[in-house]
């Protein structure tokens, strides 16, 4: 009697620590991996649907507008008859939404 008194109890704690084990595991998708999988979502499509004409900010700092899209690059015009090619991956699209709501202004 004693002894399936304290199986049981080991079984009881066991299947605490397991429930704890996946409780955190929920938490830490809910609250770190899934809004870091959100963010690089809305990212790629912010980088995807840049167009001719749209004005933007890079990853460095730099404002211009983009003159010419390629496959994995833009010409970007920075200033009169400067133009700089840059690669779609240096585009900062919090930065750049955030330039174009101050130019709407």
């Amino acid at each position: 009697m004693l002894y399936q008194t304290i199986l049981l109890q080991q079984s009881g704690a066991a299947m605490q620590q397991l429930i704890m084990i996946l409780l955190i595991i929920v938490i830490f998708y809910f609250f770190m991996i899934r809004p870091q999988m959100k963010k690089a979502k809305q990212e790629r499509e912010f980088k995807q649907g840049v167009q001719k004409g749209d004005k933007i900010v890079t990853i460095g700092g730099v404002h211009g507008r983009i003159i010419e899209v390629a496959e994995t690059t833009f010409l970007v015009e920075i200033d009169s008859n400067v133009k700089v090619r840059i690669e779609k991956t240096a585009i900062s699209a919090e930065a750049s939404k955030q330039f174009s709501k101050k130019e709407d202004k």
